[in-house]
């Protein structure tokens, strides 16, 4: 029986980091639709959302099967809670690249980012796309904890959301307030991705060692 239980685990995991890599992909489609006006792309994106919200429903099935089948205790039980938790989290990260996607679309044909900001925004994607990344190797292999290495990261996408809420809220700003507030959304969105993916991380972590990293 414990053999078909880690069997049942190790699948279960791996829906999860398929889960995230659906996330990444989500994530880094959005941002390129939002630095090139790609309403195509941006749509796409919007489209496969429904994707991770199936695979998010499976995950929560596959545990509860292990819940109610196998009676897991201990560190066992501590993994099968945390995918339940992580698949909601992930499931989010899905909504927020959506969201930024969404930003493109509604921008169209506009291009919302202005050239002087392009390179902040495409960093900022590409570390919180990144940080998903490391947490789909984390949920592959839980041994190899990235819990601190993430916080670390995520304090710099917190200081590069700042310096841009600080650009666009500046007296000499010239984009006009509409602008400003899409793109304050769109850093948030950014943001919560990346504390999304730390949060996740966490809970692994947790469920490995028993003991809740401090924040």
């Amino acid at each position: 029986m414990r053999a078909e239980f880690h069997t049942q685990l190790a699948e279960l995991r791996e829906q999860l980091a398929e889960m995230c890599d659906l996330a990444v992909a989500a994530l880094r489609s959005a941002g390129k639709a939002v630095l090139q006006g790609d309403v195509e792309l941006a749509r796409q994106v919007l489209a496969a959302d429904a994707e991770l919200d199936r695979a998010r429903d499976r995950c929560e099935e596959s545990a509860q099967q292990l819940l109610a089948l196998q009676a897991p205790v201990a560190r066992d039980l501590r993994l099968v809670l945390t995918a339940l938790y992580c698949a909601n989290k992930l499931e989010r990260m899905g909504d927020l690249a959506a969201h930024v996607a969404d930003t493109a679309r509604l921008a169209y044909p506009d291009r919302l980012v202005p050239a002087e900001l392009e390179g902040e925004f495409a960093e900022l994607g590409r570390i919180a796309a990144d940080m998903a990344q490391r947490l789909a190797g984390f949920i592959r292999d839980p041994e190899r904890c990235c819990f601190a290495e993430l916080e670390e990261t995520d304090r710099a996408v917190d200081a590069l959301h700042a310096d841009l809420m600080r650009t666009i809220t500046a007296d000499h700003w010239a984009h006009g307030v509409a602008t400003a507030t899409s793109l304050a959304l769109l850093g948030r969105y950014y943001e919560r991705f990346a504390d999304q993916t730390v949060s996740a991380a966490r809970r692994l972590d947790f469920a490995v060692t028993g003991e809740i990293p401090a924040a």
